[in-house]
């Protein structure tokens, strides 16, 4: 028998996929560090989720931009439940401000948040993870990083900082392997926001994407943490250095 819970440590999970993933990920013998910025409200609801499922949930709150946030949520998690397993790198913001109006405080917002966060992360994940049972570090991405079109909104500065993330899972996915830790990332494509969320498009535009999309439809949340769920579990141990798109097939 384990002598502790498999511990689970997800970023931005107040609400959205980093929310979906708790959920899905929560279940008995595991424990989840909830992290979120601000918003008590949404982690706590989050982790209320997660111990319903039967799982252990603790709320941490901490900027992920600021330097020093990463290594305390890693540490927190370790202090409260003796260990980590998993870190699903989720906190994150979009920003489709054009490179002609794009400050160099606007683009290190970007890079402080997203890809600086992501280095820092893994940094302080990495050495206890190895200890972990089957341990996995999975990043969220984005299809911003990957659709460069005429007729679609660019993210210029998100699309930088998730091609960063990417560009790193693949060399940390190498550095890890001697350990048994696996290092893979999601790209969602167009993703529905929870209900009263901020959208950054107008209801024709939405109609555009679709029109756009195989599968008709936009992602949920839960479709996107059903395949963080999949690269979390002991069944991928084979899988690493790998971007899985969940975009419904978007063109």
């Amino acid at each position: 028998m384990p002598s502790r819970p498999r511990t689970i440590l997800v970023t931005g999970a107040a609400t959205g996929i980093g929310a979906a993933c708790c959920r899905a990920l929560a279940g008995p013998g595991t424990a989840i560090l909830v992290h979120t910025r601000r918003n008590t409200e949404g982690a706590e609801r989050t982790a209320g989720a997660v111990r319903e499922a039967g799982g252990l949930a603790e709320v941490a709150l901490g900027d992920i931009g600021d330097a020093e946030t990463p290594a305390a949520l890693v540490a927190q998690a370790v202090a409260r439940f003796g260990g980590l397993d998993v870190v699903v790198a989720n906190a994150g913001f979009a920003d489709r401000t054009p490179v002609a109006d794009l400050t160099d405080a606007g683009f290190a917002k970007s890079m402080d948040t997203v890809l600086w966060a992501f280095l820092r992360l893994a940094r302080a994940a990495l050495p206890l993870l190895a200890a972990g049972e089957a341990p996995r570090l999975v990043a969220i991405s984005s299809f911003v990083a990957h659709v460069f079109r005429t007729d679609a909104t660019l993210f210029p500065a998100t699309a930088a900082a998730k091609a960063g993330v990417e560009a790193l899972v693949r060399s940390l996915a190498v550095e890890a392997a001697k350990s048994g830790t696996t290092v893979n990332a999601v790209a969602p494509g167009f993703t529905q926001k929870d209900a009263g969320g901020h959208t950054a498009l107008s209801p024709a535009q939405w109609d555009a994407v679709r029109a756009r999309i195989p599968l008709g439809r936009l992602g949920t949340p839960e479709d996107v943490a059903r395949a963080v769920a999949y690269l979390a579990s002991p069944g991928a141990a084979y899988v690493t250095g790998q971007v899985l798109h969940v975009n419904g097939g978007l063109v």
